[in-house]
């Protein structure tokens, strides 16, 4: 097992990679707690679920608001949660962003831990003390920095996710890749057979590579007021494309990266070699590099991005593979730069 370790101000996080969810039971200490998990997973694993009160909640991103967390909170109350108790989400990012945010929230902050279940979740979702819910389709527009006690990677759960799940892990860790790590991006262009396949030794590595790169950029600055952002590449253009057309996160990403990497050429950042290499690696995993998208309905949505700052947004960069940059974008070039979807 590999172990690391996120100092924030609401606590450390522990991240744990390679525990097994039957292995849960260790890290409740005996205390009072509530699972918070999906039907689909409560289906496979609920049986290796600890002994504890459990809260099963759908899986659509459609759940993911205000009307669910107040379910959680009335759930907390029956279950007589005080401020020991603790709250732990097993499922992909919808669970635990939405169990994060009600622990957050409940009795003005109570522990909470998870344990991932999907590639999307353990290799960023999960990590990091982001937590929130939608807001009229928007996306974690109502959240909260407050960091999780242990995250649990248990790769064995992967064995059971769809294609359609896995390749929205595999464009986050590409993201990863693109703005810090040329070796990850490299290795992900390389090994693209004994990922798609699961091999172990091959998802480990991408696993640990994009929660080094993210837990060194979050014990920097755990509430994105500079070098987090970084992990917003992409995200602008997808968070957009989800709201609007509905494409699963990772796809929408995918489509935000080639954007912002045709921005980042077009500012005369990245070689035109970089964009093609960017395109080439995100459809070797079937992830879509172009949409035919309604540019009002989209561009509508971005003016509603929480790194908005007048009419200007706080946009992610590439200055060569491996190497993210900051800059402010006004909304009009982001109109054309939606010509290039």
């Amino acid at each position: 097992m590999i172990t690391h370790t996120i100092k924030g101000t609401t606590g450390e996080s522990k991240i744990v990679l390679g525990e097994r969810l039957a292995h849960l039971e260790k890290y409740l200490e005996g205390r009072k707690s509530a699972v918070i998990t999906d039907k689909n997973v409560y289906r496979l694993y609920g049986e290796t679920f600890p002994a504890r009160d459990i809260i099963v909640i759908d899986t659509s991103e459609k759940i993911k608001t205000l009307n669910t967390v107040e379910t959680l909170y009335r759930e907390f109350l029956n279950f007589e949660l005080d401020r020991s108790a603790l709250v732990v989400a097993i499922g992909g990012g919808i669970v635990c962003d939405i169990a994060g945010f009600a622990a957050s929230t409940y009795l003005r902050g109570i522990q909470f831990g998870f344990v991932p279940t999907t590639l999307l979740a353990q290799v960023d979702a999960s990590v990091g003390g982001k937590n929130g819910v939608n807001f009229w389709g928007y996306k974690n527009i109502i959240g909260t920095f407050n960091q999780p006690e242990f995250v649990l990677a248990d790769f064995n759960v992967l064995k059971t996710l769809e294609q359609s799940d896995l390749k929205c892990g595999f464009a986050e860790s590409i993201k990863h890749g693109a703005i810090a790590d040329a070796h990850l991006f490299s290795f992900m262009e390389h090994h693209i057979n004994s990922l798609r396949n699961l091999e172990p030794e091959s998802i480990e590595r991408i696993v640990n590579d994009s929660i080094v790169i993210k837990s060194s950029i979050v014990n920097k600055d755990e509430r994105e007021k500079g070098e987090r952002r970084k992990l917003n590449f992409g995200h602008t253009f997808g968070h957009a494309l989800e709201k609007t057309h509905g494409i699963p996160h990772g796809e929408a990403v995918s489509i935000g990266m080639v954007v912002a990497a045709s921005l980042s050429q077009q500012r005369g950042h990245l070689s035109v070699s970089d964009v093609d290499r960017l395109q080439r690696l995100l459809q070797s995993y079937d992830l879509p590099v172009s949409i035919d998208a309604d540019k009002s309905h989209v561009l509508n949505a971005i003016r509603k991005d929480k790194k908005r700052y007048g009419d200007s947004i706080k946009f992610v960069l590439l200055e060569e593979i491996g190497k993210a940059i900051v800059q402010d974008v006004n909304l009009k070039e982001l109109e054309t730069a939606l010509e290039s979807l």
